[in-house]
């Protein structure tokens, strides 16, 4: 039993509600279904009017209340009631007939026709009053199955999506940079990092976790769908695991709440489209909401070089998601989410790229004659995801059933010609498949008036296949250093096919068990833990504790302090396989390859074990201005990290020993009418010491100093920063935002790896927006927006780094414009 006993408590004082259900002329109505709802909405108790139209709630909760009576032939009745302590409290409700053809919660059916059996009792249908309480109110049970006590949690709005420049048709991970600790990196790299970790963050849509899949370029996920998110970082309560790095939790927008839809048109430079559509609406207790949108561009990654338009960048993205619930009754819904994303990429070209050394041929042309600008490579991503929900919310416990399957697929397409090999010493074409289902089951209840015992599991199975094909140049002598030589003549430069692939179906099972005490009305504390198993490329399972406290210390002020242990196995979608012995000893004759790995240690990955301390507070100095500041400190055993080790963009894992990460996060945000202001500052670093598995991607020298020295990792960054401000103005709104980082980590000629940092940078954005009335067209929305205002040139990531085979630049100063039309 986690946490032990339970401690005694004392019974919370309670009171009764008595009253009479009436019909227009004061008669009793007997047969009035009647419910009692918190503030919440959540349904404390329900009843039945006797015959003499009585009915009686004892034993509730002092509080505020509301009673909703309902029977058929009748208009559905709502009374507002205070429950107070030891009291009996009298509420009466009268129910007028209801108008023709409006259906009530239990209309009578005619008798049935001679010789027919009745048919049977179905459940009463949702009163079409109450339809947005009820949808609220089991949006509230959602939410309180899985609370984030203790977390730090990062809350973007609708409205911060739209107001950031470029809104809703940024990528995820453009919104997601302006939140604290999140720092930019190459998209081959992952694009962010949260409190400089490498490994993936976690996407959840309404709390259901989504597989992670194979995307490295495209945003299989984009903001367009999203009510608001939530970035949850820190000591993550129980119901959180196996990806710890982060956790995106979207909240999907409601044709319940806000129906309607738009349609978009927006573009700009880099001859950029992007049309876009969503639309959502209800009927008869179905919400549903689509979206849609299609990227049409020609910077489709970043660049390799700081020229304004890179060479061999063209992109096309489908995005597309469809919402779809339906409230059976006032405690039950089902809900469905289908989204995809389909990406074609071209990778861009360094114009400046030397050929590879030791190549004097390449199939019998002198590799002097090959241009690196004429390369043409190409990646494409592909993802369709699918989730089925069931939630039940009652008087006494709240669960939801979940089951989801994500299919998504990466191939990367070497150049026909095979003319990577003059730059890279070796061609591939990759193909990676991924189809992952699972189940996840979330229960909530109450067992006394201050513990809330929260609890799960989780099961999720994926068959990951990956296959490469590899044509490189067999050596065929020495230089006069001993260096190898390839296609020396004519005749030893035809390419040779090495062949690779795995395929494999793991396994992964997680429980966990949490209380919520409610030690005083002050402070609350969230204990329990969780159970994770893995049978992947790794196997291995854990017990992890966690623990997190809050305290409302003033009506200002709160704190709050956790410590959450960590089991994060390495993704299960690997990289491209690699044939070792073929790249570095063909076919057994001691020959190497142009495809050589940098040495021949290839350990088998291990699964990240850390622990994580973290405290932090909340002060709201006045109205609208809140201050926030968090400490916190990580240490890991066999410490995940990521490379790009090769021409594919695929990242490729590897574990260090040891992985130290510590820092503090500084956040303000302040509004103020038609004026918004939000800042936020992180000081970080990461430093891990020795390579312990795939270190074939590494050369020997690397692998001996990483052995004895610490080093700070390729990703860190010491300081990273985001800012933004918006004004309203006469109906225009004038948006400014900030990105600014200390720079990621380089290898100085001579020096130790990732003993230097690129250089920092600061991108300022601007965007302007009006809605005008038009005469026969109603409502138009038109935006602008400048990326990089003052079109400063920075890299994102050094060549030179660890696990980096090409540099990357940020954007350079672009307009975009765009037109909207809601309806």
């Amino acid at each position: 039993m986690l946490g032990g006993a339970v401690p005694a408590v004392t019974a919370p004082p309670t009171g009764t509600i008595e009253g009479v259900a009436k019909d227009a002329q004061g008669q009793p109505l007997p047969g009035v279904q009647l419910s009692l709802r918190s503030e919440t909405g959540r349904i404390a108790k329900r009843a039945t009017s006797r015959p003499d139209g009585r009915y009686r709630f004892a034993d509730i909760a002092v509080g505020d209340y509301s009673i909703f009576g309902a029977k058929g032939g009748f208009a559905p009745e709502k009374a507002a009631v205070e429950v107070k302590s030891g009291e009996r409290t009298s509420a009466d409700l009268t129910l007028a007939a209801a108008a023709s053809g409006v259906p009530g919660p239990a209309s009578a059916a005619p008798p049935p026709a001679a010789g027919m059996l009745p048919s049977t009792p179905r459940p009463a249908p949702v009163v079409i009053e109450e339809v947005n309480i009820v949808a609220k109110r089991l949006e509230a049970a959602r939410a309180a199955i899985e609370p984030q006590i203790g977390a730090s949690t990062y809350t973007v709005t609708r409205q911060a999506i739209e107001t950031q420049p470029g809104g809703a048709n940024n990528t995820l991970n453009q919104v997601i940079l302006q939140a604290p600790g999140v720092s930019q990196d190459a998209e081959s790299a992952g694009g962010i990092h949260v409190r400089n970790e490498m490994q993936p963050l976690e996407f959840r849509i309404n709390g259901i976790p989504l597989p992670t899949g194979l995307s490295f370029f495209g945003q299989g996920l984009s903001p367009r769908f999203a009510n608001s998110f939530n970035l949850i970082t820190g000591t993550l309560p129980a119901q959180y695991g196996l990806n710890t790095s982060g956790i995106i939790d979207i909240q999907t927008k409601s044709g319940l709440f806000a129906p309607g839809g738009l349609v978009s048109m927006y573009g700009g430079g880099y001859q950029t489209l992007q049309p876009s559509a969503e639309y959502g609406g209800s009927i008869d207790g179905y919400n549903y909401y689509v979206s849609g949108d299609f990227l049409s561009t020609n910077h489709g990654i970043d660049g390799v070089t700081p020229a304004l338009t890179q060479i061999h960048d063209q992109s096309s993205q489908l995005h597309a998601f469809a919402y779809l619930d339906k409230i059976i009754d006032g405690e039950n819904r089902m809900t469905a989410i289908a989204g995809l994303f389909n990406g074609r990429f071209e990778i861009p070209n360094n114009p400046a790229t030397p050929t590879f050394p030791g190549i004097t041929f390449l199939n019998g042309v002198p590799v002097s004659t090959f241009n690196p600008a004429q390369l043409d490579e190409r990646q494409n991503e592909t993802s369709q995801f699918g989730v089925l929900s069931y939630l039940h919310s009652g008087a006494d416990v709240d669960f939801r059933i979940s089951a989801f399957t994500k299919y998504s697929t990466l191939h990367f397409r070497r150049d026909p010609s095979v003319a990577d090999i003059a730059f890279n010493g070796i061609a591939q074409n990759a193909l990676l498949k991924s189809f992952a289902n699972g189940i996840q089951v979330d229960a909530s209840g109450k067992l006394a008036a201050d513990h809330t015992l929260r609890s799960g599991l989780l099961m999720t199975g994926e068959r990951f296949t990956s296959e490469t094909i590899s044509s490189v140049l067999v050596q065929d002598g020495t230089d006069d250093f001993g260096n190898p030589t390839f296609g020396s003549t004519p005749a030893n430069s035809i390419p040779s096919e090495i062949f690779a692939g795995i395929g494999k179906t793991g396994w992964a099972y997680s429980g966990w068990l949490q209380d919520e005490w409610k030690v005083t009305p002050d402070l609350t504390v969230n204990y329990g833990g969780r159970f994770d198993a893995v049978n992947q490329f790794v196997m291995g399972n854990q017990i992890s504790p966690r623990l997190n406290a809050v305290w409302q210390a003033t009506a200002t002020t709160v704190l709050h302090a956790g410590y959450a242990n960590l089991f994060t196995p390495p993704p299960f979608q690997l990289g491209p396989p690699e044939n070792l012995v073929q790249l570095n000893n063909f076919n057994g004759t001691g020959l190497t390859t142009s495809g050589a790995t940098p040495s021949t240690g290839n350990d088998p990955l291990k699964i990240e074990r850390a622990h994580l301390f973290d405290v932090g507070a909340t002060q709201n100095l006045f109205d609208g201005l809140k201050l926030g500041v968090d400490l916190y400190y990580k240490f890991a055993r066999n410490g995940v990290d990521f490379g790009q080790f090769g021409a594919p963009i695929i990242t490729i894992p590897f574990n260090y020993r040891i992985v130290a990460n510590r820092g503090i996060e500084l956040t303000t945000t302040y509004e103020n009418g038609p004026f918004s202001y939000y800042g936020n500052l992180a000081i970080a670093r990461q430093r891990a010491k020795g390579i312990e598995s795939a270190q074939f991607n590494f050369s020997p020298d690397d692998l001996a100093y990483i052995d004895t020295h610490g080093i700070q990792t390729d990703h860190s960054q010491l300081m990273t920063a985001s800012a933004g401000l918006s004004y309203v103005w006469q109906g225009t709104r004038f948006s400014v935002d900030l990105l600014a980082g200390s720079g990621t980590r380089t290898t100085r000629p001579g020096g130790p790896p990732n003993g230097g940092s690129l250089p920092s940078y600061e991108q300022v954005n601007l965007g302007i927006s009006h809605i005008f009335e038009l005469p026969n067209a109603g409502a138009i929305k038109v935006r602008f927006d400048v990326i990089n205002l003052f079109d400063e040139i920075y890299l994102l990531r050094s060549s030179t780094s660890i696990g980096a085979f090409a540099p990357a630049f940020g954007p350079r100063r672009t307009f975009y414009a765009g037109v909207t039309k809601e309806f």
